[in-house]
């Protein structure tokens, strides 16, 4: 039976000198007594999995909504598969896996429904009152709008969670900047390992997810460079397998190689920046962890396809612009009508625009619609 303290000896001797270990964190805002058998972020990626929030995205668009199929990708799904991708590499660099998977397993909590369009619109909306950033969204899920324990609101995560969650940054994402989470520094490598595999993730599930949908056809992808290479070493080792299994077997190789290259560009950097603790790596203003520039220009091809022939398919367009309707309709009523909304949202303590996006921003796709219904429809009878 291991302890905590014996977990965290077992830290100390086998992640690498550069690694955030657990004993070094700074710890929660509200004090509490360690557990006996858990690590601080044992206990983070934890609270984070039995969250209201973390279920809800279960029903949560990534690209497809919700009700067009069992088959696609969730922010659920995509949540779980990037965080499986990052403790992959987390361990492979000596870099803690608990860190890593709390985070990623919290790097979406704060997301909207209907997605980047929920989120764009949300944002529109809250233009004079704040603004919209799924990224602040999610600090506030953690810090605030989870209530689970008696002596605090939230779930009190630890100082280095929190700040992965509020730094997160992809080319869809940018970082956040609360000053008590030293914006002018970078993330540990474990919240820069998130950020990386975040992106492997959703390029390959939405290619997955194109493919099956037939909105993307294969025929479109073939001559990509990167796309191409893959294809023709898999054809070589299996010329008879299926069109479903090399698509399977496509995606799996674009993983693989984008981890691989990750992984080897990352030690390289470590090495050459001279990174020797957690604290060298956020000094630095640039991030250690990255694609190598062979690889990153290989993946402007296959993105800009995916940008132009998923994100901007004329079927998710308008889907988006129905989303983006429907927040703007609901957030228009409930700020009209505050008594319209339910006395968990706590409209009394706070500014209204903001209780009002809380609201919006914690429902998934399915219960917005339900709503909007309820609301807007003429012959939905009111419950």
């Amino acid at each position: 039976m291991l302890t905590r303290k014996e977990i965290e000896d077992i830290e100390s001797k086998t992640l690498a000198p550069y690694a955030m270990k657990a004993k070094d964190s700074r710890g929660r805002v509200h004090k509490e007594e360690e557990h006996p058998y858990r690590t601080c972020y044992q206990r983070d990626r934890d609270r984070v999995i039995h969250s209201t929030a973390f279920r809800r995205l279960e029903y949560k668009t990534q690209v497809f909504v919700n009700h067009e199929g069992d088959y696609y990708r969730t922010r659920l799904t995509h949540t779980l598969e990037a965080a499986q991708i990052a403790v992959s590499i987390a361990r492979t660099l000596g870099l803690n896996p608990d860190l890593t998977e709390a985070i990623a397993l919290a790097h979406d909590i704060g997301h909207p429904p209907f997605g980047h369009s929920g989120e764009q619109e949300l944002h529109e909306l809250m233009k004079g009152h704040g603004g919209f950033d799924h990224n602040i969204q999610g600090l506030r899920v953690v810090d605030l709008l989870e209530e689970r324990y008696p002596d605090f609101k939230g779930l009190n995560l630890t100082w280095e969670v929190r700040e992965g969650i509020n730094k997160h940054s992809t080319p869809y994402d940018k970082s956040g900047g609360l000053p008590q989470l030293e914006p002018e520094k970078s993330p540990t490598l474990e919240a820069q390992i998130v950020d990386l595999a975040d992106e492997i993730a959703y390029d390959n599930h939405d290619i997955d997810d194109g493919l099956t949908s037939g909105l993307i056809k294969e025929e479109e992808i073939r001559d990509i460079p990167l796309w191409k290479k893959l294809c023709e070493e898999i054809s070589r080792a299996h010329p008879s397998m299926s069109g479903s299994i090399r698509k399977y077997q496509m995606v799996r190789s674009l993983i693989n190689t984008e981890v691989t290259d990750l992984i080897n560009e990352s030690g390289k950097r470590i090495e050459a920046f001279g990174i020797d603790s957690a604290e060298s790596a956020r000094s630095r203003p640039e991030r250690t962890i990255a694609f190598s520039k062979g690889l990153l220009e290989e993946r402007k091809s296959l993105k800009k396809f995916l940008y132009d022939n998923l994100y901007m398919h004329n079927r998710v367009v308008r889907m988006a612009d129905k989303s983006r309707r429907f927040i703007r309709e609901l957030f228009n009523y409930y700020i009209s009508n505050p008594g319209q909304l339910p006395a968990s949202a706590g409209r009394e303590t706070e500014d209204r625009y903001r209780v009002v996006c809380d609201y919006i921003a914690g429902m998934t796709d399915r219960y917005a619609l339900d709503e909007y219904i309820k609301l807007f429809n003429p012959y939905e009878r009111m419950q």
